[in-house]
C-alpha cells in the first residue's frame, strides 16, 4: 500500500516550537506534491467575562477582531516561512476551541495529515494547560504527526 498525502494541516500558535512542526509539514508538502493547509485558532478562552449569567459582558477585543489579527499574521508568517512551496498554502485563521476547531477543518477539508507541535507537557502543568495536541490525536478523523521538542535532527546529504 502506498501512502499518497494530497491534504496537509498544519496547525500553528505562532511559537518557536510550532515553527519546528512547520518544518515537518513543510518537507512532507514537498515530498509529497500536497496541497499545505496552515491555520490559527483563537482561543476562545481568551474571552473574559465581567460576570457570569444573561448580563455577562466580554472583556477585551471582540473574536472579529481577534480572528482579523490573526490573519495579519498568517500573511507575513506565509511570507516567512511557507514562501517556497510548489503549491500556495491555504491559510483561514478561526475563532473557537483549538482542537474542536482544527479537528473540524480536517473534516471538511479531506485532510490527509495533520502536523502539529506538542509542548509535552505533563503533571500538573498538562491538566491545568489542557493538552491540544493530545486532544487532536485522540479525535483527528486522520492520522497526525505531532513534533515535541527536543526534535528528531535529520542528517542532509
Amino acid at each position: 500500500m502506498k501512502i499518497d498525502l494530497k491534504n496537509i494541516l498544519y496547525p500553528t500558535d505562532f511559537s518557536d516550537l510550532s515553527l519546528k512542526a512547520c518544518r515537518y509539514a513543510v518537507s512532507f508538502a514537498e515530498a509529497y506534491d500536497a496541497q499545505l493547509h496552515c491555520i490559527h485558532v483563537v482561543d476562545e478562552a481568551y474571552q473574559y467575562w465581567v460576570s457570569l449569567g444573561p448580563e455577562s459582558v466580554p472583556m477585551g477585543p471582540p473574536p472579529e477582531d481577534l480572528t482579523g489579527l490573526a490573519e495579519k499574521q498568517l500573511a507575513d508568517f506565509e511570507i516567512a516561512h511557507l514562501g517556497g512551496l510548489g503549491k500556495s498554502p491555504i491559510t483561514a485563521a478561526m475563532f473557537g476551541k483549538p482542537h474542536v476547531q482544527i479537528c473540524a477543518y480536517a473534516g471538511e477539508k479531506q485532510i490527509d495529515l495533520i502536523v502539529i507541535a506538542t509542548h509535552g507537557r505533563s503533571g500538573i502543568s498538562h491538566a491545568l494547560m489542557g493538552g491540544t495536541a493530545e486532544k487532536v490525536v485522540r479525535k483527528a478523523p486522520c492520522p497526525v504527526l505531532t513534533v515535541r521538542d527536543p526534535e528528531h535532527d535529520f542528517i542532509e546529504e
